[in-house]
């Protein structure tokens, strides 16, 4: 991999390190949704969620579209594509070792 490719998964991985932030990304998952579902989703403020979308539209993990007084929010493929290729770059290179491992054919209880 190279520099490039790390430093552009840094701001996502950074948004991505508090747990409200991902479950707010779980949600958006299964669709768009507008900041009203999410508030009561999560009993959480106005504000504190307007702070924890900010970061997730600044590294444009998620994507943002005003709807009359509304903003409705979903997951940018283009990223998740990025984050999903990153970690399959770094962990596809374990289930390849994994696979070439002998298995251990005595194991004990």
């Amino acid at each position: 991999m190279t520099n490039q490719e790390y430093e552009a998964c840094v701001p996502i991985f950074k948004a991505l390190s508090d747990a409200t932030r991902l479950k707010i990304v779980e949600q958006l998952s299964h669709g768009e949704k507008c900041a009203c579902k999410l508030l009561t989703a999560f009993c959480i403020t106005q504000p504190t969620l307007s702070y924890h979308m900010k970061i997730l539209t600044d590294c444009e993990l998620v994507l943002a579209r005003r709807d009359g007084n509304w903003i409705n929010y979903r997951v940018n493929p283009e990223k998740l594509r990025i984050i999903c290729t990153f970690l399959q770059g770094i962990f596809g290179c374990m289930e390849q070792q994994k696979e070439s491992e002998p298995q251990n054919l005595t194991e004990t209880p």
